[in-house]
């Protein structure tokens, strides 16, 4: 059976790290003998300048009609100021398709310790998964915006905060069995219920420990000694700045991928780098955060686990070689970066016993 995988190309870098994204995508659905349909939509500012909207309502049906949804990247200087920004977009469409889980993986690799700007030693075996909330918060609260005054409402239900705990903690169960809330108790309501609703989960997750963090303790200890964390849990504007500085950790950006998730099962899948513009449509761009949304796109969106381990597998590889972009220390460009992972995909089929 086909599986429909929409695809967002966006702004700046974003139809670069696309391409390469998809190249490999189908890469790998030959081998597993996978039948992907791939289609194309405007969406962000590419949006805007087609349709007049950051999410044109086509794009919209097109996303809900699809298995899965890929994103490249939104954004640029050309939309400042206008009365649509490319962001809005991004917020309306993970509002629209219920999207209020966002997995960020930062994983360093054993042999790329160097590429971090921290110590070898101290990030060494570093494996978080930072699991944010995305639809609550202070970024869809009441506004008020004015010369003199300007308003940002933070608000939370406890329903909100037990949805998105439990998929921290069912990551837990999976991985180390540890989970880490981090919120500002000390001084928000709306993170003492967050303390409060965690707490009351934890009891039935018996195999997983707890602890909590206020959020500037949390990112200091994301620098200082990240190998204590398994899997975080936090809201919309932590999760946002956290899973950034965390990046830092593996040593660029551009190494990041991420899934949206929410209760229907449709996924929306982004690297967590921005649109980069000053570089765009130079071939400069990192691949790596789009190829690794790939397989989190395979993994969570499409229920293909042997398919990501394949792509993920390639990827590491790559990144083991020599063949390295300017963010890495390297001067490959993106596509022959892209293309390193080709052949590791191929390399490891050829090795496969025929059936």
């Amino acid at each position: 059976m086909s599986q429909s995988i929409l695809i967002l190309p966006g702004d700046g870098i974003g139809p670069e790290v696309a391409s390469a994204a998809k190249t490999c995508l189908e890469a790998v659905a030959a081998l597993e003998g996978l039948d992907f349909t791939f289609s194309e939509a405007p969406f962000g500012g590419a949006g805007i300048d087609a349709c007049g909207e950051p999410l044109p309502d086509e794009t919209l049906e097109a996303a809900q009609a699809a298995d899965a949804v890929f994103l490249g990247a939104v954004g640029g200087p050309q939309w400042d100021g206008g009365a649509q920004r490319p962001e809005q977009g991004l917020l309306g469409l993970r509002k629209a398709l219920g999207l209020f889980a966002n997995l960020r993986p930062v994983k360093v690799f054993k042999g790329l310790e160097h590429l971090s700007p921290l110590k070898a030693d101290r990030v060494a075996g570093a494996d978080v998964l930072i699991v944010r909330e995305l639809t609550g918060g202070m970024y869809f609260g009441e506004k008020r915006e004015g010369d003199d005054e300007a308003f940002d409402g933070c608000s939370y239900s406890r329903a909100e905060v037990s949805r998105i705990a439990e998929i921290g903690f069912k990551a837990a169960q999976g991985r180390k069995g540890k989970l880490t809330s981090v919120d500002k108790a000390n001084v928000l309501a709306t993170s003492r219920l967050w303390r409060q609703t965690v707490n009351d989960l934890a009891s039935d997750y018996p195999d997983v420990s707890v602890d909590h963090l206020y959020v500037d303790a949390a990112a200091m200890a994301l620098v200082t000694g990240p190998t204590r964390f398994d899997v975080i849990v936090t809201e919309n504007l932590f999760g946002d700045i956290l899973s950034d500085e965390a990046a830092v950790v593996a040593g660029s950006i551009g190494l990041l991928g991420s899934a949206s998730l929410g209760a229907s099962g449709l996924g929306l899948f982004e690297p967590i780098h921005g649109s980069a513009p000053d570089i765009a449509g130079q071939d400069k761009a990192n691949p790596s955060g789009a190829i690794a949304s790939a397989a989190m796109l395979l993994r969570y969106g499409l229920n293909q686990p042997k398919a990501a381990d394949r792509l993920e597998a390639a990827l590491e590889a790559a990144l083991l070689s020599d063949e390295r972009t300017a963010d890495l220390g390297g001067s490959a460009s993106g596509s022959a970066f892209a293309g390193a992972v080709l052949r590791q995909i191929e390399k490891a089929g050829a090795f496969e016993p025929a059936e």
